[in-house]
């Protein structure tokens, strides 16, 4: 597993404390921030990432240092041996970190399976608005 630095708008107050989406309060959410996450525009700014050679516009989606059991999970599955997306099948398939061993299997799932033919499916899947990004405690 490789770190760097994820490029993404702020779509939670600034107060909010740094955890992942699915743990945060939609409360901490801003109306812009509701907006630019119902739109995926939120992910825009990670292309950035895509042309630094941090990312691919698919793959599994990074995740915080601090998300252990994800990281472990992961690592048996050999996931760390790609770059990581923007998106993937598990975004595609409404999938997120807080089912880390589902998240990490469809991960692997992904990786084990993929050719050209879905790795632009997956892109254009993600266009047309399949999955429901990152979900937060409502």
């Amino acid at each position: 597993m490789t770190s760097f630095t994820l490029v993404k708008f702020r779509t939670m107050s600034n107060n909010t404390v740094s955890v992942a989406s699915h743990l945060a309060s939609s409360a901490s959410i801003t109306p812009i921030g509701s907006f630019l996450r119902k739109t995926k525009l939120d992910e825009l700014p990670q292309l950035w990432n895509v042309l630094k050679g941090d990312m691919s516009l698919v793959g599994p989606r990074p995740n915080l240092f601090n998300q252990t059991e994800l990281v472990a999970v992961r690592e048996d599955l050999g996931v760390y041996c790609v770059r990581p997306g923007i998106t993937g099948l598990a975004q595609i398939r409404g999938i997120d970190m807080s089912t880390p061993e589902l998240l990490a299997k469809t991960d692997s799932e992904m990786i084990s399976a993929m050719s050209v033919t879905n790795y632009f499916k997956y892109i254009f899947l993600t266009v047309i608005g399949k999955g429901q990004g990152d979900r937060v405690d409502r």
